[in-house]
């Protein structure tokens, strides 16, 4: 006994239907691999909140502020290599936010990293980053004008290969910015800074 010409078509509607899901989960790990030197991995757990916000979004970020260190920059969007390590961003004078975690402003950890130690001694967007204290003020700037401001918590650094999961992943409910930028020596065989020097900083409210 055969299928209905009715019966066949919604299952090949259902098929259909399944097929075009797949490809948009696959589509953004395509779209966001860009070559990096950070050396970071971020936690798998991260990668997953982007899609658990959805419905309740921040304005998409475009720049970063630190009046203490002259520090007005645009921000390009990052997310993983073919590593899987985190992007960086284009140039010198920009930042990176990592596109698969929260927007600034939203309840987790934003991520924003920057160069630092640039090549023939290009002045880079946080080569003085180490600088900032407790208590200075951050300023995220998005896309319609709206700004979030942010107060430095601590500074705190990590070895190349030290776990960072704290950098990506809070569970207290609050919105929070980190600054992530190269320290330490440079190694010109791996073409990376021996260490990671990250800023935790807590939305101001």
């Amino acid at each position: 006994m055969g299928l209905s010409k009715t019966s066949l078509k919604r299952i090949l509607l259902v098929l259909a239907l399944i097929g075009f899901a797949l490809i948009l989960a696959f589509i953004p790990h395509i779209v966001l691999k860009k070559p990096t030197q950070s050396g970071w991995v971020p936690p798998t757990a991260s990668v997953t909140t982007v899609h658990n916000q959805e419905t309740a979004r921040a304005g998409l970020p475009v720049r970063l502020k630190i009046p203490k260190l002259n520090i007005d920059a645009g921000l390009d969007y990052v997310g993983l290599t073919p590593t899987g390590e985190l992007g960086v961003p284009k140039g010198p004078t920009s930042a990176g936010w990592y596109v698969l975690g929260p927007r600034p402003g939203e309840k987790g950890n934003a991520v924003i990293d920057g160069h630092f130690g640039y090549k023939d001694n290009i002045p880079a967007v946080f080569d003085n980053l180490h600088t900032l204290q407790k208590g200075d003020n951050l300023y995220v700037e998005d896309e319609k004008g709206k700004t979030v401001t942010f107060v430095v918590r601590e500074l705190r650094t990590y070895g190349q290969t030290e776990g960072a999961a704290s950098v990506f992943v809070s569970s207290d409910t609050k919105a929070h910015l980190n600054l992530i930028t190269c320290q330490g020596v440079w190694n010109s065989a791996q073409r990376s800074y021996s260490n990671r020097l990250v800023v935790f900083a807590d939305e101001v409210i």
